[in-house]
Order: C-alpha cells, then sequence, then structure tokens
C-alpha cells in the first residue's frame, strides 16, 4: 500500500503543469492591433532563388554595348518537344556569323507556347552550351508580377546574362501600376524592357521609362513604336535597339540606336552584323528590305518557321497556333533566296519549296 501511495504522488509530481489562461490576459490579446509578418512586406524579397552569386553574373554595362542580338527561333521534333540538336546548330550558326546574344523564349523562340518549365531549361541549356560564347537575355516577361518574378529568378539561378520584360498584356494596368511591375523585377539582374503594343494593346510610354530608368539594372528598351521614339529616349542617354527590322538600319545610322533585336538575323545573320557594324549601308538595307517584309507579312514567326523550315535547317514541325504560309508564298521565299545569294542564308541545304503534306502541325505536346 505504502508503495502505492509514493507511485501515486510521483505520478502527480511528474505531471507537466501548465498555467491556468487569464482572461484580462485572452481579452488584451483579442484588442491588440495586428502586424503582418516581417519578411512579407520587405521589397524586393525574393524567394527561392535569391543568390547574389550566381553564375555568369553581368552587368548592365555588358549589355548596353550589344549590336546584333538575334531572336531565336524554337525548333521541334515531330512529337512536338524541343529539338536541341537542330537548336544547337542554329546557335552555332549565330555565334559563327557575328551575332552577340540571343533572345531565348521570345515571341519569335514561341516562349508563349511552352511551360515554364520548359521554358527555363532551354535558358539554362543555352547557357551551360554557349554561355561563354555569346550573350544569353532569357525572355521571363507575363502579364503576371508573381510569373515575372519567379520566372526571373529562375532565369537567373540558370545563369542568363540579362532578363527581357514586356508589360502586362491582354489584362492591362495603369501607368503606375506599369512602374510598380517593372520595379518588382529590376532589382534582381540587367534587365531589357520591350515596348510592343502591336502585341501588348498598351504603349509604354516615356514616363514609365523615364522613371524606371533610375535602376541601374536597365539595360535599354526594345522598342517597336519608331524611329521618333529611339530619339527621344536615345537623346537622354537611354540605351535602345530597334525592335523593328526594317527600321532597324536606320534607328542604328540617324537616330542613335545602340541596335536591333532581330528576327532577320535567323537567316542572314552575317548580313545583318554588317548593317549594324558597317556604317550607313542603303543599298544592303534595301537589298534586304524584300525579305523583311516577307517574312512580317503574317505575324512573327509564321513566316521565319516556314523559311527555315525550306532551308532545310529545321524539321517542318509547327506547334498551333502556326501554320506554314501557303505555296505561293513559300515558292516567293525561293525566289528571294536567289536574289540575295544562298550562301547568305543560314544552313548548307538547297532551298526548297516543300509541299503542304510535308508540313506538321502539333496541338498536343
Amino acid at each position: 500500500m505504502a508503495i502505492l501511495k509514493s507511485y501515486g504522488v510521483r505520478l502527480r509530481e511528474s505531471t507537466p503543469q501548465f498555467p491556468r489562461p487569464n482572461l484580462c490576459d485572452n481579452y488584451k490579446r483579442r484588442n491588440v492591433k495586428w502586424r503582418s509578418p516581417q519578411a512579407a512586406v520587405i521589397p524586393n524579397f525574393h524567394l527561392p532563388m535569391r543568390s547574389f552569386e550566381v553564375k555568369n553574373r553581368t552587368s548592365a554595362d555588358d549589355i548596353k554595348s550589344l549590336r546584333l542580338i538575334t531572336a531565336i527561333k524554337t525548333p521541334y521534333l515531330p512529337d512536338g518537344r524541343f529539338d536541341l540538336e537542330a537548336y544547337d546548330d542554329l546557335m552555332h550558326m549565330q555565334i559563327e556569323n557575328g551575332a552577340e546574344a540571343v533572345i531565348v523564349g521570345g515571341t519569335t523562340g514561341e516562349g508563349q507556347l511552352m511551360s515554364w518549365d520548359e521554358h527555363i531549361m532551354l535558358i539554362g541549356h543555352t547557357v551551360n552550351c554557349f554561355g561563354g560564347s555569346i550573350k544569353v537575355i532569357g525572355n521571363t516577361g507575363s502579364n503576371s508580377t508573381r510569373e515575372a518574378i519567379h520566372a526571373t529568378e529562375q532565369g537567373f539561378a540558370v545563369g542568363m546574362h540579362a532578363a527581357l520584360h514586356i508589360n502586362p498584356y491582354y489584362g492591362k494596368t495603369s501607368l503606375d501600376g506599369l512602374i510598380s511591375h517593372f520595379d518588382s523585377v529590376l532589382p534582381m539582374g540587367p534587365t531589357i524592357i520591350y515596348n510592343v503594343p502591336s502585341r501588348t494593346g498598351q504603349d509604354i510610354p516615356p514616363r514609365v521609362i523615364n522613371n524606371v530608368a533610375q535602376s541601374p539594372n536597365l539595360a535599354g528598351i526594345k522598342e517597336c513604336i519608331g524611329n521618333d521614339r529611339i530619339e527621344q529616349y536615345t537623346g537622354n542617354g537611354i540605351v535602345v535597339w530597334s525592335g523593328n527590322d526594317d527600321q532597324c538600319h536606320d534607328a542604328r545610322w540617324s537616330h542613335g540606336a545602340t541596335g536591333v533585336i532581330s528576327v532577320t538575323s535567323n537567316l542572314v545573320p552575317g548580313l545583318m552584323r554588317e548593317l549594324m557594324f558597317g556604317g550607313k549601308n542603303p543599298s544592303l538595307n534595301a537589298k534586304l528590305l524584300p525579305l523583311i517584309e516577307w517574312l512580317f507579312q503574317e505575324p512573327n514567326p509564321v513566316g521565319l518557321n516556314t523559311a527555315l523550315a525550306q532551308l532545310g535547317v529545321v524539321r517542318p514541325v509547327f506547334r498551333l497556333p502556326y501554320v506554314p504560309l501557303p505555296l505561293e508564298k513559300r515558292v516567293e521565299f525561293v525566289n528571294l533566296v536567289k536574289e540575295i545569294g544562298r550562301e547568305n542564308f543560314v544552313g548548307k541545304n538547297d532551298i526548297q519549296v516543300l509541299d503542304d503534306d510535308a508540313f506538321i502541325l502539333v496541338g498536343r505536346y
């Protein structure tokens, strides 16, 4: 019996003793003003990829000096997956012919048809294979600021040298909203802002650019409004690349543009380099204008995809909703190649017209 009593005493002593709730304290806690966690209100608190030692760290000044930037095409296998072998060949051709940088996953590269996993993988692949020979600029923009932040974090984490950012499209915002959107991504690294109202439905006016230009990470603007707008910026010391191949010669040599972010250089990189580096050359510009007009008769990248397939450097595979140009337009391209000279175009295969049934259209991939 004594043993049982002593056991009971020990059990009571070992039982955790919790303080009784104080009703007055509960009342006070309920009436204290709630404060958000400190991390939630720190500006530019980027997670999970916010390393300050990412590989290939590049300054905005390194990007500002680029003259010829190619918006590189993304080729596909018959099932719609990336054809990395053909992509690598395209990259080699760009490097060999003097392109200084590429935009990966832009409109021309059909980033709008990629998952973000595909997008970041292709940026990382390009960096790992070619980042020592050419600057890699990842299109990590989005009409969602949250997505733009996350994709840009990932892009810099895999080594891209700079980011390309478009203004929010479709669900457009105010001018103050544009400033806040760009301010959310600029702290991460060198950035090119892309203004193309024909696609976004909204111009980025000088008021917005002049505001965000205070950031040391703004490398410059890809401007598609025209050469008058370009001269307005360059006169104020802001770096601009022409986004219009048909205007880039005059933009470069008469309006102060640094260079061009080009679609046409996918086809004739050597000639586009000469146009950007060789001084005023109205005869070369006139020689290229029919090709440029042919490329943009339908929304980009329809013409480019068709042309590269006819040149035999990519498979004739299209991710829908893009489809090839019709037969008569493909015949026109064959004649253009002959006029300009097959030796000036990428690839070594003979130019072909291609039958309609040679093209593969992929809706699920």
